[in-house]
């Protein structure tokens, strides 16, 4: 008698003439495919009308087709920007995406990890710094079975389990250009105390103003914690030292947009008066005036990568390769000038 009811992933192979693996391959929106390949299989799908039962695949793999997102990150835009990224690459995919916060400073972070990959039953997870900065939280997804890409502001892993993004070097590039401009007096608006993006751009800094003979006394460095509220703060104390600095560097751009701010309630005219680099280029660096001269951190491109690092080879194939190194790079806009008045 023949069979009926509805297709599925074996009729598509047969007929089509590939393997059950090249059709997840299309399934997921693997690059590992010419195109050729992929529309046969295509018009096979739609001439069948075969539709993918994630959750029979799930069961048998015991792994739902989920991504994880995991942070304890203050700034709500670059989550945001992961969150694009990593949605971009899922996209036509049967993966999803759900998101968690943690409290990293908690004595029950492990466990509130493992309690959640375990109960979602994750495909994998993508930790988003100062989590991802955790070797135990790195160590915990591997005991329990769970892919993980780790990303950073520095290489923290081998190639497989990591983005990263070149900070160092893209702040003292940054600093260099303030420098090039005749800048002598320039303060430092540091990132929180545990992220190593705020220590790696803090070594940049420091790495440009030593190579050009600048002192850097510690009336010259305020702490922030990446918010539009402690840059207000920060730039308070830095716009009370006599002479005050001429420029700024913010380790990000919300605390930029509150430089800018305390800036102008003191009648400072930007960049007359006072020069700001900021980093990140959020849509705030456009939207505030000036219009902000920062570093662009490929963060979605980087999260991109890390989502297609985990759903690569999810039906036993190869894994795609991914790029795990990012660079950064200076987008120049009004909020720098030369110093007007170099005795102020």
């Amino acid at each position: 008698m023949q069979k009926t009811g509805q297709p599925t992933i074996n009729d598509v192979a047969r007929i089509a003439g590939v393997s059950k693996k090249t059709v997840s391959r299309v399934i997921n929106r693997s690059p590992l495919l010419n195109d050729d390949t992929r529309k046969r299989v295509e018009e096979v799908i739609g001439n069948l009308g075969y539709i993918p039962n994630p959750q029979a695949r799930a069961l048998a793999l015991r792994r739902n087709f989920l991504i994880g997102l995991v942070h304890d990150n203050p700034n709500a835009q670059t989550v945001l920007n992961v969150q694009q990224g990593m949605l971009e690459a899922l996209q036509g995919s049967e993966f999803e995406m759900v998101v968690r916060p943690l409290n990293r400073g908690s004595a029950t972070m492990l466990d509130d990890l493992r309690h959640f990959l375990e109960r979602q039953r994750l495909f994998g997870v993508l930790l988003m710094p100062p989590v991802s900065e955790n070797d135990s939280v790195a160590a915990l997804c591997d005991s329990i079975g769970c892919r993980y890409v780790r990303m950073g502001s520095a290489v923290i892993d081998d190639a497989d389990h990591m983005v990263a993004s070149n900070d160092r070097e893209a702040v003292r590039a940054a600093t260099e250009y303030l420098i090039r401009q005749g800048h002598r007096r320039i303060g430092l608006v540091a990132g929180p105390h545990g992220f190593r993006s705020a220590h790696e751009r803090r070594l940049g800094f420091e790495d440009a103003l030593a190579a050009a003979g600048i002192a850097l006394p510690r009336s010259m460095i305020a702490d922030g914690n990446y918010t539009f509220e402690s840059g207000l703060v920060a730039a308070e104390r830095l716009l009370d030292v006599m002479p005050r600095p001429t420029a700024i560097f913010s380790s990000n751009d919300e605390m930029a947009a509150g430089i800018i701010h305390a800036a102008r309630q003191r009648g400072l005219d930007i960049p007359r008066d006072l020069s700001i680099v900021g980093f990140d280029d959020t849509p705030i660096a456009a939207h505030v005036w000036p219009p902000l001269t920062t570093v662009r951190w490929p963060i979605a491109s980087m999260a991109r990568s890390a989502a297609l690092k985990l759903i690569a080879g999810e039906d036993g194939g190869d894994v795609i390769e991914e790029p795990s190194l990012f660079l950064s790079t200076l987008i120049r806009r009004g909020s720098v000038a030369a110093p007007f008045d170099d005795g102020v």
